[in-house]
């Protein structure tokens, strides 16, 4: 019977392994990272702009700063998910998100001086893939749940 569960064990570990997309053509380089105390922010600006922000968290936080480069003609991230949210800017060519909502995939191209949002979750999977010749960069702003793994691997949700 151990030897039934332990068979089962190694197979279940083996096809997630197999699943996983893990990033191809990406290199990471961790900029920044710097623990912060719980945090009650609330920001508003001229009530004509209607610019507001709001950001709460429990416990510590960890923050980092990521640059990323992505290999050209299909370097990529892989599929994967964050705990908690990123802010993504485009420093050097082109890069393409594909982003999974439950079974609904999408798919927005970005160029430098663009940037947006990861809103982060276990239910938010994405992929950041350079489709294009040259080699593209990233630099995300990252803040997870203190002692957090920063990335989360997973299937790819939109095949």
């Amino acid at each position: 019977m151990f030897a039934l569960f332990g068979v089962l064990a190694v197979v279940g570990v083996y096809a997630g392994t197999v699943l996983a997309t893990p990033p191809s053509g990406q290199t990471t380089t961790t900029l920044a990272r710097a623990p912060f105390e719980p945090m009650k922010l609330k920001v508003q600006s001229d009530p004509a702009n209607l610019w507001r922000l709001k950001l709460k968290t429990h416990g510590v936080s960890d923050a980092y700063v990521v640059g990323n480069t992505f290999a050209a003609n299909g370097g990529t991230s892989g599929w994967h998910s964050h705990p908690g949210p990123s802010l993504i800017f485009v420093t050097a060519g082109t890069i393409t998100t594909y982003m999974s909502d439950g079974h609904h995939c999408m798919q927005q191209d970005y160029t430098v001086g663009q940037g947006f949002v990861d809103p982060g979750g276990a239910d938010n999977m994405h992929m950041i893939k350079n489709n294009g010749t040259v080699e593209a960069k990233t630099i995300a702003v990252q803040l997870i749940p203190s002692g957090a793994a920063r990335r989360g691997e997973a299937e790819d949700p939109c095949s």
